[in-house]
């Protein structure tokens, strides 16, 4: 989202306090009704009966530079913002290289207070079962929430990643990790998830502009409800194209759209301000 300055972030929308908006999330947190009315409902993905927030914040702007850019004071202050909003999910990745920023964020909160999900390159089963492991460490967690294979780029990856998968699963059923899937690069990856029974969680691109996604919008909607309908956790991303936009009703239509679907479960988006977490806070809550 660094393509708009803090202040045409905010431009056209009235400023709200995010604690006046949504105040304390806890575990007791009423379970979101069929309509989503803020970013801090709760929600289950899936059939996993893991439940989160909405909205999430997403730490790979910009393969996670926007994110580091921002030091480990900045970044914390950011995290706990949206911790004390009511803003639940975290999202991370291995290649982002933001694991480090995410542990010293979450320092001293409650295992319960938040969802967390990484990823994995592995191409090897022994380099996934080690990344298992680093990843506990790295996070400081002893369960992953939901960890994924990243970025599936060919339509045979059902094939080809079978191994890694197996370890996955080992790791599910050994309970070091709460729920499994992908995220895909690809119209032709993304339809092989949609069949596939071994995801719990998918993690997919989806906006109304076909940018930075793996077909056009219809396309993709098209495989987010197959997802759906199996039962499966459906994570969006790049919900406003990565960069962000230069107008607020371009992230007013992206967030309508993508709530509008009624099949997506959750989403990220990749903030780098307390002030860019409350206007999408409240642009929700008017959708």
């Amino acid at each position: 989202m660094s393509g708009i300055s803090r202040r045409g972030f905010l431009a056209g929308t009235a400023a709200v306090g995010a604690a006046a908006l949504t105040g304390r999330f806890g575990l007791a947190a009423e379970e979101t009704k069929s309509k989503v009315t803020c970013g801090t409902d709760v929600v289950t993905l899936g059939k996993t009966g893991i439940k989160t927030s909405v909205l999430g914040l997403g730490t790979g702007t910009r393969g996670g530079s926007e994110q580091r850019e921002l030091g480990e004071t900045e970044f914390t202050k950011m995290v706990r913002h949206a911790l004390d909003c009511g803003v639940r999910y975290i999202d991370t990745a291995d290649a982002y290289q933001t694991h480090y920023l995410v542990s010293k964020a979450l320092k001293g909160v409650a295992r319960d207070k938040y969802f967390i999900q990484t990823k994995t390159r592995a191409q090897h089963p022994e380099v996934a079962k080690a990344d298992i492991e680093r990843f506990r460490r790295e996070l400081q967690v002893p369960q992953l929430d939901s960890l994924l294979m990243h970025c599936m780029s060919k339509g045979g990856w059902r094939t080809d990643m079978r191994p890694v998968m197996d370890v996955l699963h080992e790791a599910k059923e050994k309970g070091r990790v709460r729920a499994v899937g992908v995220s895909c690069h690809g119209f032709d990856p993304l339809v092989a998830s949609a069949d596939c029974d071994w995801i719990d969680v998918h993690l997919v691109r989806i906006n109304p502009f076909g940018l930075k996604m793996d077909g056009q919008p219809d396309k993709v909607a098209g495989q987010i409800k197959k997802m759906h309908e199996k039962g499966h956790g459906v994570l969006g991303m790049k919900i406003y194209g990565e960069s962000g936009y230069d107008s607020p009703q371009k992230r007013i239509q992206a967030l309508k759209y993508v709530l509008g679907l009624g099949t997506v479960d959750a989403f990220t988006i990749g903030f780098s301000s307390t002030k860019q977490i409350d206007e999408t806070l409240e642009m929700i809550r008017k959708s």
